[in-house]
């Protein structure tokens, strides 16, 4: 079993022994995991806090555990999407469209990739504003169908959706630890403190 599979468990169905690589031929192909498994591999180890939901009444529920967790209750939140307030009106915090207000970043994102574990967001989730200028607190809703191989998948998705304009200011958040935890390779982007509320959709 790889280590992978140890230390996070797995949905596949696959037996240990179809998994030993020492029973396959040392030409043979590595073995994939599902794309899934690799988003969530990957992101754990951006530093990433990931919450999986099988229904929007887990959404709630984790919502509001991180709500309280933090602090956020009767806090204000920078939500730019109409629908998201609309889908979190009960909950108790302040929807504001003013940053310098905020405690927390509600958002969607364009898709999730699975071969480095960020996050694709374009002008759709965050105008023209800049990563750095955004609160330190994301907390990301998506759904399992937004996962994607790479970022080539997701910007041609991107093309694909908006024929007739296509989003400016595409961008990826990729590092969610503090500056202290940040090494060379993370030098120069914006780490932010991210939950992603992930909703199985397919």
């Amino acid at each position: 079993m790889s280590l992978f599979r140890k230390i996070f468990g797995s949905k596949s169905n696959q037996s240990d022994d179809e998994l030993k690589s020492e029973e396959r031929g040392k030409y043979m192909p590595e073995i994939k995991l599902p794309i899934d498994e690799r988003f969530t591999i990957n992101f754990k180890a951006n530093g990433g806090k990931f919450l999986y939901c099988e229904n929007l009444n887990e959404i709630f529920q984790n919502l509001q555990n991180i709500l309280e967790e933090n602090d956020w209750e009767n806090k204000t939140a920078l939500v730019v999407d109409e629908h998201l307030i609309s889908k979190f009106k009960n909950f108790n915090f302040k929807a504001s469209n003013k940053v310098s207000e905020a405690s927390f970043f509600l958002t969607t994102c364009e898709n999730l990739i699975a071969n480095d574990g960020s996050l694709l967001i374009s002008s759709k989730q965050i105008f023209e504003k800049k990563l750095p200028d955004l609160p330190e607190n994301f907390v990301v809703f998506a759904t399992t169908s937004q996962i994607v191989e790479n970022i080539g998948e997701g910007l041609r998705g991107i093309k694909a959706k908006n024929k007739q304009k296509i989003p400016t200011n595409i961008t990826t958040i990729k590092h969610f630890k503090s500056s202290q935890e940040k090494d060379f390779l993370s030098y120069g982007s914006s780490a932010k403190n991210l939950y992603l509320l992930l909703l199985e959709d397919l």
